[in-house]
């Protein structure tokens, strides 16, 4: 064996034990999430899992491929490496795309931002306003602890008042500040007031905790934009994932190239 041809392969074994590691706590990683998340955050567990196994398993092929200079293992490596690649790379323009739209609006006198459900991209419309989608969510949402501790987390009114909310405390959990209902604490406003503005959110929220503003678009967009944050996260997480995998795709070009080379002289 060529000294290129072992430094290679000498190269993509320890990057590829590196990465089973590597895969190893991104799964444990993904069943963390899994036993410590509510039901609205597990959804997030599958996928978590599914790309850490995907690595793990590829990862074994190559260290095996590099281990025993096996060209055909090395080719089946490639092979899934570069449908990997492919994957993340798609994924990660969906991820800017769908992203792209949407932002918050100031409203005088809060420090939190009010969000607004037609700001946000197609897809996100989409997927907020199918009935059988956001019965799912308004359901974890309910269950959740954004709006059930607030009235915790703020003694007063004044500590609520000066808060800086959550899109999602933002939006599910108050009536927009559009609607001129005076809050009297944390969890509760008095809708005896006849609200100023048209939004229909005004008449949807209602001080019940199994109600609030879960029916409300400005609930929704709450969603998006804390949806819109985690697919921002992934995707530039995915950008730093692909430039590696790229360099370690390299690498195992160049090993199996050599491997293929050995064989041939053998």
């Amino acid at each position: 064996m060529s000294s290129e041809a072992g430094t290679s392969t000498f190269v993509i074994r320890w990057i590829n034990f590196l990465t089973m590691l590597l895969a190893v706590g991104i799964v444990g990683f993904g069943v963390w999430m899994n036993s410590h998340h509510d039901s609205c955050r597990k959804s997030l567990t599958l996928p978590v899992i599914g790309l850490g196994a995907a690595i793990f398993i590829v990862s074994v092929i190559g260290f095996l491929g590099a281990l025993k200079n096996n060209s055909i293992l090395l080719w089946i490596y490639l092979i899934l490496l570069c449908i990997i690649l492919v994957a993340i790379l798609l994924f990660t323009v969906l991820a800017f795309i769908v992203t792209n739209n949407g932002s918050g609006h100031n409203v005088e006198g809060l420090r939190y931002k009010e969000y607004q459900l037609q700001d946000y991209s197609s897809w996100f419309l989409k997927q907020l306003n199918n009935s059988h989608n956001w019965k799912d969510l308004k359901s974890c949402l309910v269950k959740s602890d954004d709006c059930n501790n607030l009235s915790k987390k703020y003694k007063n009114l004044k500590q609520y008042n000066s808060a800086k909310l959550s899109p999602i405390e933002a939006g599910c959990c108050r009536p927009p500040s559009e609607c001129g209902y005076p809050a009297v604490n944390a969890s509760f406003y008095d809708l005896s007031f006849h609200p100023i503005s048209s939004n229909k959110d005004c008449r949807h929220y209602k001080n019940s905790k199994a109600i609030k503003c879960y029916n409300c678009d400005s609930c929704k967009a709450g969603v998006a934009q804390y949806m819109k944050t985690e697919w921002r996260v992934v995707a530039i997480f995915n950008v730093i994932l692909f430039v590696v995998l790229s360099l370690i795709y390299f690498v195992g070009c160049c090993a199996r190239r050599n491997a293929a080379r050995t064989n041939s002289k053998v």
